[in-house]
């Protein structure tokens, strides 16, 4: 199979990015919609404030068992394994189905126990009845674990073998699930009925559509356990470092609902939740595909010894994904109160709200490079069988970064900035030690600071620009209106400037829609 390294060329990665940068824009769309019928239904209260309170516990649960790097540390293993002796390659996918699903119904039985001792924990701002609805709808959602994690286990083994529709299909179907049932359910059950949506949305999604895929590749579940089979004892090794480690890339969004829910005013965990949402969509599209697309093919030129080609292969991913996440911080930075608006609309959300949630994804949107980058910087670690280093770095950041939490407690916009600035410097960090170990390799390979820093000052030159002409520009109209004027004005600077200082990735963009456009 050919490993070619243009992150857009006509080659595995680039089909592979095809693939899932639809499906979870498609996913991310839904989610949208998921969120506009959250909102409508639950608003901004209370309510709403339990409901997403309500994810941190199962949220711990998949961290826990490596839920988020289960393929990265899977995929390596699983190749070699088929290309060593496919035989027995459904023998380790079966020890490591039965070994997690154990593990996993186990700590979702003592986390279910737990549940009313916990709460308060992650909650110190609630009590009384909102503590009692808080535990049953963690009880509700935290089944839907065991799902997830037996699921990624088999979605992992699809893309091993390059098969990426039913996992990419995976996250659209459980978000469906959610949207049928709060539909269905939640005008008379409220937030609950959103948590059963999400539970069958797991089932359904995450769950379902990779065994479905596994099994018209013949790759059959058998009902045995073998922990003393080698590759199994080594994916536990690889996964040791995230189940023991406390990285900032899970516990942030933990530490800011809890410090968002002792603030006095309702809604703030809501408020911030939509508008960490809201910079998720971008962050989903393109840095999550550019990730999974591309750390099979970089796990490949590891293990084949082709250094410099993995790291041309990640650089050419850092910078297109660095652009695009730069393009859509000015979008959400010029027109997040519009695009709040249509969401959500006016009938349980105030115009203050929305401009609230307007702002703070705007707050979020200065660390939406490093969010859109961490798990794709992660993965030239991970590519290099190296699961420490990312979670070591990220520990101590958290622990360090405390004081700074708490001391950013006292507005919503406070800890959404906080947010942005440590995931900012735990990329910055990370990014830098990687290419360092490559100098010392013996690579002559640069880390793309250069172009980085470049788009970062046009980034914050348009939204200057941007913000004064919206000062002193009125236009009345429809907020999807009046958001698509100024959002495709700030977008068409940004591309401008990008332009001026001789970014490439804009060259390779408007190369491609050229020629779409010469072609239809």
């Amino acid at each position: 199979m050919p490993l070619g390294v243009g992150f857009l060329g006509k080659n595995v990665v680039g089909i592979a990015s095809l693939v899932y940068g639809l499906a979870i824009l498609c996913s991310r769309l839904i989610g949208l919609v998921r969120e506009a019928v959250i909102g409508r239904y639950l608003g901004v209260g209370r309510e709403a404030d339990i409901y997403w309170t309500a994810f941190v516990i199962p949220d711990f649960l998949n961290y826990l068992l490596a839920g988020g790097i289960l393929s990265i540390a899977f995929i390596p293993i699983f190749q070699k394994r088929l290309s060593e002796n496919s035989e027995t390659a459904p023998l380790f996918l079966s020890n490591l189905l039965n070994s997690l699903g154990l593990l996993v119904i186990g700590f979702t039985v003592l986390l279910w126990t737990l549940t009313p001792k916990l709460t308060p924990w992650i909650a110190p701002g609630m009590n009384g009845d909102d503590l009692n609805r808080l535990n049953l709808l963690v009880r509700i959602i935290l089944p839907a674990q065991i799902f997830h994690l037996t699921g990624a286990v088999l979605s992992a083994a699809l893309q091993a073998q390059d098969k990426h529709t039913m996992p990419a299909l995976a996250p659209i179907i459980y978000t469906l699930g959610i949207v049928m049932g709060g539909v269905i359910l939640g005008p008379t059950l409220g937030a609950e009925g959103f948590a059963w949506g999400v539970l069958a949305g797991s089932f359904l999604g995450p769950f379902l559509c990779p065994f479905i895929g596994q099994y018209r590749q013949e790759l059959r579940w058998q009902m045995t356990l073998n922990l003393s089979d080698r590759d199994l004892r080594r994916y536990f090794v690889l996964s040791l470092p995230i189940m023991l480690g406390f990285s900032v890339i899970v516990l942030d969004d933990m530490i800011i609902k809890a410090l968002a829910s002792e603030l006095s005013r309702a809604g703030s965990i809501s408020e911030l939740q939509y508008a960490r949402t809201l910079m998720k969509v971008p962050m989903g599209i393109f840095g999550l595909a550019a990730g999974m697309a591309t750390f099979p093919s970089l796990s490949r030129l590891f293990v084949a010894d082709d250094q410099e080609k993995a790291f041309e292969l990640l650089s050419k991913a850092i910078r297109m994904t660095v652009f695009l996440a730069f393009c859509a911080h000015v979008l959400l930075s010029a027109v997040g109160t519009e695009i709040a608006t249509v969401i959500w609309g006016t009938d349980r959300f105030t115009s203050a709200a929305l401009r609230e949630i307007g702002d703070l994804t705007a707050f979020y949107a200065l660390g939406l490079w490093a969010w859109s980058l961490q798990g794709l910087v992660a993965r030239g670690f991970y590519a290099q069988q190296d699961t420490w280093t990312p979670t070591i770095m990220g520990t101590i950041l958290f622990f360090a970064w405390i004081p700074i939490y708490h001391l950013s407690a006292s507005t919503t916009r406070q800890l959404a900035l906080c947010s942005s600035a440590v995931i900012s410097v735990y990329v910055i960090a990370l990014t830098a030690w990687l290419y360092r170990k490559a100098k010392l390799k013996g690579l002559n390979i640069a880390a793309p600071w250069r172009p980085i820093l470049r788009l970062f000052m046009v980034t914050l030159l348009v939204n200057v620009i941007v913000q004064k002409m919206r000062q002193s520009i009125s236009i009345d109209g429809p907020p999807l209106l009046v958001g698509a004027l100024f959002g495709m004005t700030a977008i068409t600077m940004f591309c401008i400037a990008a332009v001026v200082i001789g970014n490439r990735e804009v060259k390779v963009i408007g190369t491609l829609l050229h020629q779409k456009l010469k072609k239809s």
